[in-house]
């Protein structure tokens, strides 16, 4: 069995970034733009722990500003069980995190972010 712990080094500036561009769209109540970001943080972060569990806290908290009783429901058991599965490397790769797709469904992985994997010398699967 393979544990994730933290996000590798090489691959938390990609992480931030998306944190970052969710916070500025989020503020500009962008919030498809926002969401899409979350998305893909998501996607960068999922096979870590900590990175999974804190964007699925944003989803959560996302989930609420935006009065989606749907996106609520569906980030509590995601925020609860997300970071275990990571811990033993039991993700679907790909997998957006939103309550509008089936938590354990894999997904193709754009080919910006396959490439963003590359370059921090991280696998996908």
């Amino acid at each position: 069995m393979n544990l994730h712990t933290t996000l590798p080094k090489t691959l938390t500036p990609y992480f931030q970034a998306e944190l970052q561009a969710y916070a500025m769209a989020y503020k500009a109540n962008d919030l498809t733009k926002a969401w899409a970001h979350l998305e893909r943080a998501h996607i960068i972060g999922q096979r870590y722990p900590f990175a999974h569990t804190f964007v699925h806290w944003k989803m959560l908290q996302f989930g609420f500003r935006i009065k989606s009783r749907k996106e609520v429901i569906g980030q509590i058991p995601r925020l609860l069980v997300g970071g275990v599965k990571s811990f033993v490397g039991k993700v679907p790769v790909g997998n957006p995190g939103g309550a509008n797709v089936p938590p354990m469904k894999p997904f193709p992985i754009e080919k910006d972010i396959q490439a963003i994997f590359v370059k921090a010398g991280v696998e996908t699967a």
